[in-house]
């Protein structure tokens, strides 16, 4: 029983001022979510979405509007430190090769507050995609390792001989694994 879900007819209707979209190219699936943001106290009231994909898909994004709206509302702070690994432990685990849709709501929402940052012109709030942290400890981000897949790393324990990833927080491997799959698909058609 997916929790806030946008259907068609309701898109108009919903009042919003940020909007996200992303879609996977390894998977095919497409996540685009809408937020209410109050401005005053920088906190996500309402959050609506719609997931074309499986049902891990619309699983993850479902828990994800839920952390993100409930109790009032989640500050903008707050949601932008929302990791893939968040959403898995509060959903409960997902198979290993399903992990990616918890990185595609994750990434879905930070768009939107990208979005709502550009709609009310604070620019130097936008945070850019292309460097998010996957492993705090050794500083390893998801360029680090689409460097890496484009440098001949191709399982795990390349990447962990080369960047260290994982080694004192093994939390992140799973999103590493499935960053690791997507740039290898992405670059050289690898599954």
């Amino acid at each position: 029983h997916p929790k806030n879900f946008m259907p068609d007819k309701e898109e108009k209707k919903y009042r919003y001022n940020a909007l996200g979209m992303v879609g996977s190219p390894a998977c095919g699936d497409m996540m685009k979510m809408w937020l209410f943001i109050d401005p005053k106290k920088e906190k996500i009231v309402s959050c609506r979405w719609r997931t074309f994909g499986c049902a891990s898909a619309i699983a993850s994004t479902s828990v994800l509007s839920m952390m993100i709206s409930e109790k009032g509302g989640m500050s903008l702070a707050r949601a932008l430190a929302i990791t893939p690994k968040d959403i898995l432990e509060r959903l409960g685990g997902l198979p290993s090769k399903k992990i990616h849709c918890s990185v595609l709501g994750d990434k879905a929402l930070r768009a939107a507050i990208n979005d709502y940052f550009r709609r009310t012109k604070q620019f130097d709030r936008i945070i850019e995609e292309g460097s998010r942290i996957v492993d705090k400890d050794v500083q390893v981000t998801d360029k680090d390792i689409e460097q890496a897949v484009l440098d001949g790393v191709r399982t795990i324990e390349e990447l962990q001989e080369r960047t260290k990833i994982g080694t004192s927080d093994a939390g992140c491997l799973p999103e590493a694994e499935e960053l690791l799959r997507f740039y290898s698909e992405k670059h050289f058609g690898v599954k």
